[in-house]
């Protein structure tokens, strides 16, 4: 779709008030319902004309966009999206504004289906009230289950999401373990709860009685310290690692990919924390290589020989050299990635597939060589 928002109006006042939001918020398309829209073309905008009922045109709209802005009361909104709804993590955010633009009211998808934000903007652009009753956001604190978002962290499960959260905005004690991953998570105007107890590492967090954790960290956590923490407990992978790749032409996504879970496995890391691959700027084409990436999400970083010759290495191949014009692949494309001034794994080959493995550098006082 070329559109990430869907503004709905049935009145003519709405209507009006839609396409001038239309006009201010990007990516919005306007449904304007036809009995009410006839005397409206001279107001700027793009819209679509719809006449049939609303519980025929919301399912559509449910399925195609990421938010729907609707101008019509809040009682009809729920009772029109209530047989829509499945699951938070996959529903559009429903925002409610009613047609004199007053009120802007996040109904549904608040945090992950970003709602809430959402109303904040709209609000800012329409000189209107935002409504928004989620309790992190009442509360002025962190919301767990949009932690570190913007960065693209990932929960390990999403088991004790709610549970977690709820500890957090009823007051009980939370410990918050960050190992790894960028540190301005908290963001600006929102401030860390008295019984949230930041630790500095899991001897701390496992020595205090806690109600519920959050630990951020790439590494996979070993059995004694996973059985140590809460039951309540949230694992975020930041997107930490990265990977340097190498391989003979010709190389399947299959065993490129079976190294990759063989090495980090080997060295306690999560797959989920993978930023992204590097290799050489020969390897663009890789069939292999690029379908890996592809199925994880990862942006494949490609060097130029002359900048992979860049970095000092321990063993230089000649064999490689005549190959690829550089003396290294794997170890040197992971060290430019990263910005890292170690590697977490030098080179290992394993069939048809070199690989070596930095650790992004976020904070230059973190040590990026510790597994």
């Amino acid at each position: 779709m070329d559109k990430k928002y869907a503004a709905v109006a049935i009145t003519r006042n709405g209507i009006k008030l839609a396409l001038t939001l239309g006009e201010q918020l990007g990516s919005t398309e306007v449904f304007c319902y036809a009995k009410y829209s006839g005397k409206l073309e001279k107001i700027p905008g793009e819209r679509r004309i719809f006449s049939e009922p609303l519980k025929e045109l919301l399912p559509v709209l449910f399925q195609r966009y990421e938010a729907l802005i609707l101008f019509f009361s809040l009682g009809a909104a729920v009772r029109l999206a209530a047989p829509l709804l499945q699951d938070k993590k996959t529903d559009p955010a429903v925002i409610v504004i009613d047609e004199r633009g007053e009120h802007v009211i996040s109904m549904l998808s608040g945090h992950l289906g970003g709602a809430n934000r959402l109303t904040l903007q709209i609000a800012g652009l329409l000189g209107s009230h935002p409504v928004i009753t989620t309790a992190s956001d009442v509360q002025g604190t962190f919301a767990v289950d949009l932690l570190g978002r913007e960065f693209g962290w990932r929960p390990e499960s999403f088991t004790h999401m709610k549970a977690v959260s709820a500890a957090l905005v009823n007051g009980e004690r939370v410990a918050f373990l960050q190992e790894r991953g960028e540190r301005g998570w908290l963001h600006p105007g929102a401030a860390l709860p008295e019984h949230v107890q930041l630790c500095r590492d899991m001897a701390e967090m496992r020595a205090a009685s806690f109600s519920a954790a959050i630990v951020v960290t790439d590494r996979l956590l070993k059995a004694p310290e996973a059985a140590a923490l809460p039951e309540r407990t949230v694992v975020y992978r930041p997107r930490s690692l990265v990977l340097g790749l190498g391989c003979n032409r010709g190389t399947s996504a299959a065993e490129l990919e079976a190294v990759v879970a063989e090495t980090l496995a080997e060295l306690g890391l999560s797959l989920l924390s993978v930023r992204n691959a590097a290799t050489a700027g020969i390897k663009g084409d890789e069939a292999g290589l690029l379908a890996l990436c592809a199925k994880h999400g990862w942006e494949l970083a490609l060097y130029p020989p002359e900048q992979l010759n860049t970095v000092p290495l321990d063993q230089p191949s000649e064999i490689v050299f005549k190959a690829t014009g550089a003396y290294g692949v794997c170890e040197p494309a992971a060290l430019l990635s990263s910005g890292a001034r170690d590697l977490l794994l030098p080179k290992k080959k394993s069939g048809n597939v070199t690989i070596a493995v930095a650790r992004v550098i976020f904070d230059r006082g973190e040590d990026d060589s510790d597994v």
